[in-house]
């Protein structure tokens, strides 16, 4: 199988699985006094201080989490109810309209239980949030305001946000920024301390290293409110016995994919784009998303290396992806599917693209096994696969409105 869904999840670096490996055999509770509880609390806090040294934070910053819905859900969650807490006259919260739904329906959610006034941010056609829009928002009632969230770069289309000035313009007003930076870590440059953002999600699997470990890079100064409650471990912001194979398995992936990121980010983003013009010289009508990624944002690529996110017009994009896997090609779609039930792409919808275009976009991802080889199969497999997916999409328009007419509706 070619596998072009890094995005989703990369394999584990050999680095990373090694060393998991190595602490697996080990046995010791990180909270334990006795020997093999210490020990096992050294490599935790040398975990904690390689991370922090990889991403230009502290390591009493880096709180230590289950993956990214976690970190979002305590970063949007913990720090709302602290800031409400301190002023109850904090209750609204601004999230951009393409954000991850782990930050979305945690926003929803405080909407719905909690009486925050939940606002959406408005993202222009590349899915980036402008500086004068969050500053538009923030300036109605600041003080009634208690988080910005906006991701670093988003999950679907790659676009890049200028999260150092989207943090500096929300500080003016006083007001928290959290970011979502699954996309991001080990592929761009990721300096905490210098985006100047007070929260910060990543997780492992994103990155080369193993499922179920991420962490929240929390400020010391930033009130956060515990989602769960009981050992107090992690600054008491986030309770639970640490696993600490992950944590020690997340920590070498992190170090080395942020060492080997310049020069593989590079050698990606010359494949994405020859994938690009491969799928765009057999299907002239496909529209690529996102931004373009001739710019620089913050000292990297304003759009993500490895994503090439497509429309093709007349097709499904959950057809597409299965005919794509029928030809041995693994990627996905912007489409949530709920219960069966595919729905148009939320961030794209939000771009200003119609129903038809949200529902017919696949989203290939290039990562750290990604090569020449793979492109091609891709070159070889799309334009087969958009037309057989045309025919059957016009075979289904007829369908349905032969039934239409049959049922006089």
């Amino acid at each position: 199988m070619t596998y072009l869904d890094h995005a989703a999840t990369t394999p584990m670096l050999r680095q990373a699985v090694l060393a998991m490996t190595e602490a697996l055999a080990r046995t010791g509770n990180a909270s334990s006094l006795h020997s093999a509880g210490r020990f096992a609390r050294r490599q935790v806090e040398e975990s904690r201080e390689s991370i922090a040294a990889a991403l230009g934070a502290r390591p009493s910053e880096v709180v230590f989490t289950t993956g990214g819905t976690e970190g979002d859900n305590l970063a949007v969650k913990g720090i709302f109810w602290a800031s409400r807490d301190a002023d109850p006259a904090r209750n609204r919260v601004l999230v951009s309209g393409t954000e991850h739904h782990a930050v979305l329906e945690a926003a929803e959610w405080l909407a719905h239980h909690e009486g925050a006034e939940l606002e959406l941010l408005e993202v222009d056609s590349f899915g980036r949030v402008r500086p004068e829009t969050l500053r538009a928002a923030l300036a109605r009632a600041p003080e009634r305001i208690a988080l910005v969230s906006v991701m670093w770069a988003n999950n679907e289309v790659g676009t890049v946000n200028p999260i150092g000035e989207l943090a500096s313009i929300a500080h003016e007003f006083g007001v928290p920024l959290h970011t979502d930076a699954v996309q991001a870590v080990g592929v761009l440059p990721v300096d905490f301390g210098a985006s100047g953002a007070d929260a910060l999600t990543l997780t492992g699997h994103k990155l080369g290293g193993p499922y179920g470990q991420g962490a929240l890079l929390l400020r010391r100064e930033v009130a956060c409110t515990p989602l769960m409650h009981g050992g107090g471990q992690e600054r008491d912001v986030r309770s639970g016995t640490l696993n600490v194979p992950a944590v020690v398995g997340l920590a070498v992936a992190v170090e080395h994919a942020v060492a080997d990121a310049p020069r593989r980010g590079a050698e990606i983003t010359e494949l994405r784009d020859e994938l690009v013009r491969r799928v765009v010289e057999v299907v002239p009508d496909a529209v690529l998303n996102g931004d373009p990624g001739r710019e620089l944002i913050a000292g990297g690529p304003s759009r993500l290396p490895g994503n090439a996110h497509l429309s093709f017009p007349g097709c499904e994009g959950d057809s597409l992806i299965m005919l794509m896997d029928a030809q041995g090609i693994e990627c996905s779609t912007g489409s949530a599917c709920t219960a069966g039930v595919a729905r148009p792409s939320h961030v794209l919808l939000a771009m200003g693209a119609d129903e038809a275009t949200a529902r017919g976009s696949l989203r290939f991802s290039l990562g750290h096994t990604s090569t020449a080889a793979d492109v091609a199969e891709v070159g070889r497999a799309i334009g087969p696969v958009v037309e057989r997916a045309r025919r059957a999409g016009h075979a289904g328009s007829r369908q349905a409105l032969a039934n239409s007419a049959a049922t006089g509706r």
